[in-house]
């Protein structure tokens, strides 16, 4: 396991605030001014936050940080535990994995991927190999993307180096 893993996993957050602290937030970056992304065709603000965004708006770090707490609870936690059964009762590890890479490519597509189908046949292991799968955009492999998905880089962990980690 490696040492940023294990104090990422000894820090005793839960799991909103492990998964934002060490996976959202270093690799989604953070703009307290709307902006128009043209990859997405929308209003982006915070950590990626599209909700209700609108040019021109401003937010606080402090509202940026409540905005992506309360939006990963309700909007990505909580669906995920409707379809992934026993979600609460798996490895923190594993959670945390499955909640940024929800954060990242959206529930449904979490819910119907082959990562899911593994938790839920309890192949954790298999489950954070098949998260890794989603590095690509128009069907190349994307470097940030790919790194974001396994081991991180210099200054920022991975979430298969955190899923494996707790296993």
């Amino acid at each position: 396991m490696s040492r940023r893993a294990k104090a990422a996993l000894a820090s005793g957050l839960g799991l909103v605030a492990l998964t934002a602290t060490y996976l959202a937030q270093p690799w989604e970056g953070k703009s307290n001014v709307a902006y128009w992304d043209r990859l997405g065709r929308v209003w982006t603000i915070c950590y990626g936050e599209t909700k209700g965004v609108k040019p021109n708006m401003r937010m606080s770090d402090q509202q940026c940080t409540a905005a992506l707490y309360r939006r990963m609870e309700t909007d990505y936690h909580q669906p995920l535990t409707k379809c992934i059964k026993g979600f609460d009762g798996k490895p923190l590890s594993w959670q945390a994995a499955a909640l940024d890479l929800s954060w990242n490519v959206g529930v449904e597509a979490v819910c119907r991927s082959t990562a899911a189908k593994r938790a839920r046949a309890g192949d954790h292991i298999g489950s954070c190999y098949a998260m890794t799968w989603f590095n690509k955009a128009g069907g190349e492999v994307v470097d940030g993307l790919d790194r974001r998905r396994k081991f991180g880089d210099a200054s920022r962990i991975g979430e298969l180096e955190l899923c494996l980690a707790g296993l």
